[in-house]
Parts: C-alpha cells; sequence; structure tokens
C-alpha cells in the first residue's frame, strides 16, 4: 500500500494541468488513467493489425514471398533440403510469368462452305488466344516426350486433301444460316428483240470508227474479219489491223542423246568448298581437307604463281572441282574468294595444264560457306523449360487438343529449335474453330491462324484450300508455303558422321570425293523422304551403295539415300512418296565400315553439299488463288485486330 500511494503521490491523481508549451510539465500534468488507457489503445491496434494481416494472407507466414515464388521453390518436395543460404549473384526466385484469362476470347464468326452447287455461310465459334510461352502453365493431360521422328514423319493418308469442315471467312455478318447458289448468265430465251443485222457499208463505217480502240496500247483484240483488211488501209491514217494478228513458230535448239546408265565407272564431278578460318598455306588448306599431299602441292603451286601469295587469308573461300571416275579422283578446277568476291580461277586445259579460266557459275554454297550448321547450343538452366514442353503445356492448357499440337509442332520444325530453352518474351498466338462456346478443341476443330515468337524470330502463317485441287496447307503472308522443301536430315534420330568433300577412304585406303552426308544411327533406324516426289529408282547398285533408292523432287532436285538395310514395300519405281513418308531402315551394305545413311543431292546433275546448299522454298501461290488467298488473309487479319502483314518481319 505504501509503494501504491507513493506511486499515487508521485504521478498525481488531479486532473492535469494545460501546459504553455514553453517549459517542461509538471508531474501533476501526467495522468494515470489517460497512460494506461494510451497504453491499452496501442496494444489492441498492434493486435488488430496482426489479426487483418494474417487473414490477408491466408495463414502464410512468408510475407516477403509471393505465392506464385514460393511455390516455384518446392521446399516441400521429398528429400529438399531446406533453403537456407543463397550465392551472390543467383536469382533466389525463378522468373515465373503467370497466364492471363483474358488472353483466351471466344467470338462468333460467319464462315462459307462449298456444299454441291449451293455456298452455305453460317455462324460458328473460333477461339483466339495468345499464349506467354514461359508462364507456369498446368498442362491438363499428359503429352508426348519429345520424338523428332515423330515430329517429321507423315502418314501416307496425309498425303490426301481432307474434306472442308471450316470452310473459308466469310466478309459479312449473318443472323442465321444463308445458301447462295451461282447460276450462269441466261445467254438464251432472252426476252429482249434483236436489232436488225448490219449492211456491208455499216459494218465497214464501225471498223473505220472503232479501229484504233482494237489496236490502242499493248493490248489487241484479235477476231476473225469477214471483209478484206486492205480495204480500210489508207495513206493518211495509222491504222493497221494487220500487225499483231500473224503468229510465228519459233523452234527452240534442243539436243537429243541417248540414255546413258551409270556404273561405277561412270565420270562425276562435284564442287567441294573449303572455307578458310585463319591464315594458312594453300597446300596445307588442301592437306587438311583431306586431298593427297603430292595432289595438294600440285595445285596449291599453279595457284600460288597465279596468286602472287602462298597462304589464303581468314575469311577466304577455296572451290575445288573434283571430276571422278571409279577409284581415280582429279582436280579440274580451282577458285579462290575473298569476302564472297572472286579472286582468281585456274582450270585444266587439254594437255593437263592450269591455266587461268573464268569465273565459273555462282554457286550458293560459297555464300554460305561460314554457316554454322552445327548442333544449336541448347542454354542451360532450370528456370524455364525446354521450347517443346512449353508449346504443349501452354496449348493445352487453352483448351487445344492434341492433334492440333502435333500440327503447330510439324509445320515450326523447320524453323525452331524444340530442345532449347524459352525465352520469356517467347508467345504463341493462334485462331481455331470449336463446337461450342467452352473454347475446346474438338476433332472437328481446324487450325486458321498461328503466329509464333521465339527470340527474334517471327513466323506467322494462314490456312488455306487451294480451290484448284482442294489441297489444304498453311502459307505466310506472302503465299509461300512454310514447308520445308527437302529435308537435310532424313534420319532425325542419327548422328552426323562425315560431311562432304574430299576425304580418305575408309575401306579403299585412298582419298576420294565424298559426295554426300552420312548420319549413323543403329541398324533398322527409319529413314524419311527428304521431300515430296516420285520415285527414280529402289534396289540394288552394283557400285557400292548396296541398297539405293532415288527420289526425283521438282525443280530438277534428286535426293540419293545409300546402304539401307532394307526399302519399304511401297516405294518402287514410279511410286509417289511425301516428305517424311518411311522409305527404308538404315544398313551396312555395299561398301560401308558400319550402320549409316549416306544422303546425297544431286542438283541438275550435279552432287551438292546438302547441308550447305540453299535449298528453294515450298509451294507458292499466284494469279487469282493468290488474289483469294489474300482475301481470306486480310479476313483473319481484321478480325483479330492485325497490322498489315507486310510491313512484320517474318520467317
Amino acid at each position: 500500500m505504501i509503494s501504491n500511494r507513493n506511486m499515487l503521490r508521485s504521478l498525481g491523481d488531479q486532473p492535469p494541468i494545460l501546459a504553455d508549451g514553453r517549459r517542461a510539465p509538471d508531474r501533476r500534468e501526467i495522468s494515470m488513467r489517460w497512460l494506461s488507457g494510451t497504453f491499452l489503445t496501442g496494444i489492441t491496434s498492434s493486435l488488430l493489425m496482426g489479426v487483418a494481416l494474417f487473414a490477408a494472407l491466408d495463414g502464410r507466414q512468408q510475407l516477403a514471398i509471393p505465392a506464385e515464388a514460393f511455390a516455384a521453390l518446392d521446399p516441400a518436395a521429398p528429400g529438399a533440403a531446406p533453403i537456407s543460404a543463397a550465392k551472390r549473384g543467383n536469382r533466389i526466385l525463378s522468373p515465373n510469368i503467370v497466364a492471363k484469362p483474358a488472353d483466351k476470347t471466344v467470338m462468333e464468326v460467319s464462315t462459307m462452305i462449298h456444299d454441291g452447287e449451293k455456298e452455305v455461310v453460317r455462324r460458328r465459334p473460333f477461339v483466339h488466344v495468345k499464349m506467354a510461352l514461359a508462364a507456369n502453365h498446368q498442362a491438363s493431360q499428359d503429352y508426348p516426350a519429345f520424338d523428332p521422328l515423330a515430329i517429321f514423319s507423315t502418314d501416307e493418308a496425309e498425303a490426301e486433301p481432307p474434306p472442308a469442315k471450316t470452310g473459308t471467312i466469310y466478309g459479312s455478318d449473318v443472323e442465321s444460316e444463308v445458301a447462295l447458289k451461282t447460276v450462269d448468265f441466261p445467254v438464251k430465251g432472252s426476252g429482249f428483240s434483236f436489232a436488225p443485222s448490219m449492211s456491208l457499208d455499216e459494218v465497214e463505217e464501225n471498223v473505220r470508227t472503232n479501229g484504233s480502240v482494237l489496236t490502242e496500247g499493248n493490248t489487241q483484240v484479235a477476231s476473225l474479219f469477214y471483209v478484206d483488211p486492205q480495204r480500210f488501209a489508207s495513206d493518211t491514217d495509222n491504222l493497221d489491223l494487220i500487225q499483231g494478228l500473224s503468229a510465228r513458230i519459233v523452234e527452240e535448239n534442243m539436243t537429243v542423246s541417248t540414255h546413258e546408265t551409270i556404273t561405277e565407272q561412270s565420270t562425276e564431278y562435284a564442287d567441294d568448298i573449303i572455307p578458310v578460318r585463319r591464315a594458312t598455306p594453300i597446300a596445307t588448306v588442301l592437306v587438311n581437307a583431306g586431298y593427297a599431299k603430292a595432289q595438294a602441292e600440285d595445285a596449291a603451286g599453279y595457284l600460288e604463281t597465279s596468286l602472287g601469295a602462298k597462304e589464303l587469308g581468314a575469311g577466304d573461300v577455296l572451290r575445288i572441282g573434283i571430276i571422278q571416275k571409279g577409284e581415280e579422283a582429279r582436280i579440274v578446277r580451282a577458285t579462290v574468294y575473298s569476302r564472297n568476291r572472286h579472286v582468281l580461277t585456274m582450270a585444266l586445259d587439254d594437255r593437263g595444264h592450269f591455266v587461268p579460266g573464268a569465273e565459273p557459275a555462282k554457286l550458293d554454297a560459297v555464300a554460305t560457306a561460314f554457316d554454322d550448321n552445327g548442333t544449336p547450343v541448347v542454354t542451360t538452366g532450370h528456370d524455364l523449360p525446354r521450347v517443346y514442353d512449353g508449346i504443349y503445356r501452354a496449348t493445352l492448357s487453352y483448351g487445344m487438343n492434341a492433334e492440333m499440337i502435333s500440327l503447330i509442332v510439324k509445320l515450326l520444325a523447320s524453323n525452331v529449335d524444340f530442345q532449347a530453352q524459352l525465352k520469356p518474351t517467347d508467345s504463341l498466338e493462334a485462331f481455331f474453330s470449336v463446337t461450342d462456346e467452352s473454347g475446346q478443341a474438338t476433332e472437328e476443330s481446324e487450325l486458321l491462324y498461328v503466329d509464333a515468337k521465339f527470340g527474334d524470330a517471327e513466323t506467322r502463317f494462314y490456312r488455306f484450300q487451294d480451290p484448284d485441287d482442294n489441297s489444304i496447307d498453311y502459307f505466310n503472308e506472302a503465299g509461300k508455303s512454310i514447308r520445308q522443301f527437302l529435308l537435310r536430315n532424313p534420319v532425325p534420330n542419327g548422328h552426323f558422321r562425315s560431311g562432304f568433300g574430299m576425304r580418305r577412304h575408309p575401306i579403299l585406303g585412298f582419298s576420294r570425293m565424298h559426295t554426300g552426308v552420312d548420319w549413323s544411327a543403329p541398324r533398322g533406324t527409319p529413314i524419311i523422304a527428304a521431300g515430296n516426289g516420285v520415285v527414280e529408282k529402289a534396289g540394288w547398285d552394283s557400285g557400292g551403295y548396296g541398297n539405293q533408292t532415288l527420289i526425283r523432287h521438282a525443280n530438277g532436285y534428286v535426293s540419293s539415300y545409300n546402304h539401307q538395310s532394307a526399302i519399304a514395300k511401297n516405294v518402287k519405281p514410279g511410286a509417289k512418296v511425301v516428305q517424311g513418308q518411311v522409305i527404308g531402315w538404315v544398313g551396312t551394305t555395299g561398301l560401308s565400315t558400319g550402320p549409316h545413311l549416306h544422303y546425297e543431292l544431286i542438283v541438275n546433275g550435279n552432287k551438292v553439299d546438302p547441308l550447305r546448299i540453299r535449298l528453294p522454298g515450298g509451294k507458292s501461290l499466284s494469279g487469282d488463288v493468290l488474289a483469294k488467298f489474300e482475301n481470306e488473309r486480310e479476313r483473319i487479319d481484321e478480325l483479330l485486330g492485325k497490322d498489315d502483314p507486310s510491313e512484320v518481319a517474318s520467317q
């Protein structure tokens, strides 16, 4: 009691006296009740704020870590060690990107399909999705593991054009289904009366009056004339009805040669392209490329004399022309390029001496000699998945089915490295048909548009059905098919073993020109056709190639597949094959040291390097078909709010 009285006496029990702010407060100015109330108010406020924070965080104690970032750390993984420290410079959290539901839109679009003689216009739902591939997508179902053979393979049934399901985008909206029918203009049975026949004088007057129209400009209207045109010629006018109405047949120069059977003694010509990456003596360049020392020094001597130097500099390209007959390989021409500019050409004359020669025809392989054709470098790290996994996870989470995703992967295969790691900016945009407002793709759904961005490269293509043959393909904004004309590797599961150029033959023991590319793989590995074409040969070759298949493609291209263990039953001379179709299996028949495919590419009779030659693109639309495609493309772009695709850089 005494202590309590002393405390009350010390603090005071009287109402506080107001201070004027110019002096220290007296002890009687502090009230016990005021101090207790202030203290209880602070405690209550702290408790209320704590309860509010606890409820807002739903019981979580990691206040500084967002939900998505905390899930990425996966601290509950079985056997995982607790995260207690981080090294300087490392990322503590993975840069996950959250997908937005607003990136998926279901819209009603009017489409037109052909039904017999009628054209039916009806409204049907379509889905427009924009996917950030690096987002933390959760796949709704399992998807197939990465298999390069499955990506490039093509079933024979796919060669037939599928029936049209979606049709084309109609330019106007309709409230319900509309049927349109086009009929020929009635040229017979007209109710209008015809004027009486013109007399000969009236005909002549019309010709004189309208003659200038018939011959004006670069276009002339040809017709049968029933009167003598010379009757209308005069010295005072420039009317000439005879000019342009006559035809002249010019016979083309043509030489017909007898068919030559190719044997092991037949003469073959090939170009060997050798890039020089640092200053090296000419003889050393040839020896390193596989030429015999004596042959290399002989050719280098002629080049050094004419070039005035014994070395080739960094960036130079040496192009060697080879004629090979049986076991003999002979250098007949040597050309030096510097920075893709012709410097010197030496060629063999009739007496076997090298003399200055004219620059040979341009070869794309010279310009691309320094291109890196090796395996793409895969970025290491654990933050983001591979491109292949990112595409499947995103598309499945947005309602696309496995068949449609497989089609997208096949269409992107020639431009995208699926084994590389995703970048945060990689995205995929698609436009496809559905059956209802749920936005889920079904077997009836069709893919109409894709815009894929990976790094700095963008690939945009549109679905279009050619009205001439009803074939369906995907084209870029310029009307060119995005499908690759020829595959460079017909064994997707194979490994590169030997390239094109001069080398020491592993069996014959001497240097000779290797006119193809070797892909090693276990015996029985499927071989696929590099492109669409017609089988020219399928059987045994006595020249050392073993089981050989030759496929002739468009524009003078022929692909050759050698040392096969067996050839597919349906691959026979005259049979049509499609790109990706299995045509045989890897073996070691003929002159071979082990199971591999010796793949050759022949262009207009010359064997070229399949890895370096610049291949042409696929089918290109033209004329009226191109105009129809452009109309379809513009309608899709308008629906999706796209800019002019001609201003967008794409591949």
